[in-house]
């Protein structure tokens, strides 16, 4: 075999399409190139695609998805999401049978009325998951994510680290995708910087809830967060000439704007360097003391 989907393996199969692979040029013709797609036969890269100095034998890295009139194409662009991605995508069109997105190739991505939470409207971006309807072979996408989300039971460690990608904001706070397979909760009262649908952030398990619920946090809990924390206080200290005008009654924004973290991290470090007399704290601020 001669097609592949990354450097190391050489399996060819009709799942190229909707994602980056690195394929053989077989055949170079004056209108572009052709690259070995496996069972899917030769693909068609056309020429504004093609790198210059591109010759048989090469492997390049190509995006595979079908073309307007339904026909297997190359390029050598990049969308903003691959199939089995989640992406926030602005509507450029709405037609009788769907909305239309724009995901950084010529052809637009459709979404099904059926897979819409909502009517799509022109102009506004959202989360969706692209998605390879198998019969058709044509790439789609749906903002029902939760349809597309892991049913298994959730493996994860309290104080764990993931990655989130915020769905939306509700009452309570955000919901966020966990690792690109469940879904979890931020609450508002323990965010502290802006968040929007699609935005990508590191997070981390706070608690696993009897009904397999996921809460989450933006902080790490416990000592290894504190020190970190500790660090970070000292270097700001000795950067201001030893003072900064933030207290345990500092408003949760002030501190958030300082050092990114929450107001209870940093009452909990400043209360650790206060026990160990590495600051001295007044009413306007804490002060570094000369640490012997």
């Amino acid at each position: 075999t001669r097609c592949s989907r990354d450097w190391s393996s050489d399996v060819c199969s009709s799942d190229l399409i909707g994602k980056l692979n690195h394929l053989e040029v077989l055949k170079e013709l004056d209108f572009g190139i052709y690259l070995d797609g496996g069972d899917l036969g030769e693909i068609l890269m056309p020429k504004r695609y093609v790198p210059e100095g591109t010759m048989l034998g090469d492997f390049i890295e190509a995006f595979i998805y079908l073309d307007s009139e339904d026909r297997l194409i190359a390029t050598t662009e990049k969308p903003l999401a691959q199939i089995e991605e989640f992406a926030l995508l602005e509507v450029v069109s709405v037609t009788p049978v769907g909305a239309f997105l724009n995901w950084g190739l010529p052809k637009d991505l459709f979404v099904p009325f059926r897979e819409q939470r909502k009517p799509m409207e022109v102009g506004k971006k959202y989360l969706v998951y692209v998605y390879l309807d198998t019969d058709s072979k044509r790439i789609a996408a749906s903002s029902k994510i939760e349809n597309y989300l892991d049913n298994i039971p959730v493996d994860y460690d309290e104080n764990e680290e993931v990655d989130l990608i915020i769905v939306n904001e509700t009452d309570l706070g955000y919901n966020a995708i966990i690792d690109y397979s469940h879904l979890g909760v931020l609450y508002k009262n323990e965010v502290f910087q802006e968040l929007n649908p699609g935005d990508r952030v590191q997070g981390y398990i706070k608690k696993i809830r009897p009904d397999g619920k996921i809460d989450l946090r933006l902080d790490k809990i416990g000592y290894e967060k504190i020190t970190s924390v500790v660090d970070r206080i000292i270097v700001e200290l000795q950067k201001n000439k030893g003072f900064l005008p933030l207290t345990d009654k500092s408003s949760p924004e002030e501190i958030y704007k300082t050092f990114k973290i929450s107001k209870k991290n940093f009452k909990a470090a400043i209360g650790a360097l206060y026990k160990k007399r590495f600051i001295a704290l007044e009413d306007n601020g804490i002060r570094l003391l000369d640490i012997k």
